[in-house]
């Protein structure tokens, strides 16, 4: 059972180079009962690829989670920018 949701959407933008990439990650029970970290990487607006680990506990996947935040933070991405309207 998973205590807290744990969703994330990122992106890493630099026009000069021509780049356009998204990371996602979301913590999730599967059917079995094991906690499952998704993430799904890839330009924006293509489907991407994704990847699934598998965790007998929740703590393990929130751990991964937060190791691949802290790195991908480091490289630039950052929260979508929201548009005025």
């Amino acid at each position: 059972m998973i205590l807290q949701p744990y969703h994330l959407y990122i992106e890493r933008t630099d026009a000069s180079r021509n780049m356009a990439r998204y990371y996602a990650m979301s913590i999730e029970p599967n059917l079995f009962g094991d906690i499952c970290l998704l993430r799904k990487w890839g330009r924006i607006g293509s489907n991407g690829q994704m990847m699934v680990h598998h965790f007998g506990r929740e703590d393990e996947a929130v751990g991964l989670f937060l190791d691949l935040l802290r790195q991908k933070r480091k490289r630039g991405y950052h929260p979508r920018a929201v548009k005025a309207t």
